[in-house]
């Protein structure tokens, strides 16, 4: 780590906790993130259930957005959001299907099915909820947090084939994007390293790639693995943890559990393998505040290739869609 970053990171852990959490405040979401007049809306799914083998004796609950655009003869793009319940909303950070009413409309991003799918949980653990994302009562740790292949069987063995039934989904795993926010961020991380034949674009917002489950180790498997077809936003606060408490307990700093220094790691190994990689790096703390402030330009960043017809003689695709 640079001198200068390290003298800055301890200014940062100076900070009185109050004043560090204030700085959150500096973040609100945009017009993007708020209903437009004449924006047709999509419509969202009630929850569901999916029982999971990968996780035997779990099941996920999800829901699923579907635009006012989408027709059935059109192959649409896909979206899953990890700890789906904070990017749907309301009362969240993410306001995510509002978003995506605005852009597909303005034609921004691509008409997109969008699934918010919440971390596994027994029948008789609650459903996850904005207060308490489902680290002390689901399943989330253990599937969000390992590096393994077993959740990413769960999207795409268990998910996708109920979703394929439904919808017309492209076959291109580059119309295909996932995303998430904290060990949610390292999950839809993961989904994409080990499935970039099914998911190849990613947005990460405070992603926990910190020592939970080893999880620390990315930029060096990243260093040492050739090159995925992966695209990745990344997202943090340097207030965000920075690896001087453990369960709100003071420790002597861990580097593996700097929640920034590891992001740091992880945009610096994804640069030096030439990835299609961007990220800010706001004042914000372990919140989605900022993420949420954003992620309209996010999604314009991932999508801002999707296919358009730039045709002077036919104005189709540089008119609003209904």
């Amino acid at each position: 780590m640079p001198p200068s970053l390290l003298r800055f990171g301890l200014f940062l852990l100076a900070l009185p906790l109050a004043a560090a959490a204030r700085v959150d405040d500096l973040y609100h979401p945009g017009p993007d993130s708020i209903e437009q007049p004449n924006v047709p809306r999509g419509t969202l799914s009630p929850w569901r259930q999916l029982p999971s083998q990968a996780y035997a004796g779990t099941l996920h609950d999800y829901c699923i957005y579907s635009p006012a655009q989408y027709r059935p003869d059109q192959p649409a793009a896909l979206m899953i959001f990890q700890d789906g319940q904070a990017w749907v909303g309301p009362g969240g950070d993410y306001h995510a299907p509002v978003v995506l009413d605005n852009l597909i409309y303005r034609r921004e991003m691509p008409v997109t099915i969008a699934v918010f799918i919440n971390p596994g949980r027994r029948p008789d653990q609650p459903f996850s909820k904005l207060t308490e994302w489902g680290d002390k009562t689901t399943n989330r740790p253990q599937e969000y947090n390992a590096l393994d292949d077993k959740y990413a069987r769960v999207i795409v063995d268990e998910l996708l084939p109920v979703l394929r039934r439904r919808f017309n989904l492209s076959a291109d795993p580059a119309d295909h994007a996932i995303a998430g926010a904290s060990s949610g961020a390292i999950a839809a991380f993961t989904v994409a390293w080990h499935r970039s034949d099914q998911f190849q674009k990613v947005i990460s917002t405070i992603g926990s790639f910190v020592n939970i489950r080893g999880g620390d180790a990315y930029p060096g498997i990243i260093l040492a693995a050739d090159r995925k077809p992966i695209r990745i936003f990344l997202q943090d606060g340097v207030n965000d943890f920075r690896g001087t408490m453990f369960s709100g307990q003071a420790i002597p700093y861990d580097l593996r559990r700097d929640w920034h220094a590891q992001n740091i790691k992880m945009v610096a190994a994804l640069q030096a393998k030439g990835y299609d990689v961007n990220y800010t790096w706001g004042l914000g703390t372990h919140s989605n505040k900022q993420g949420g402030a954003i992620l309209p330009d996010m999604l314009r960043w991932l999508w801002r290739d999707y296919p358009r017809a730039d045709n002077p003689h036919d104005d189709t695709d540089r008119q609003p869609r209904r």
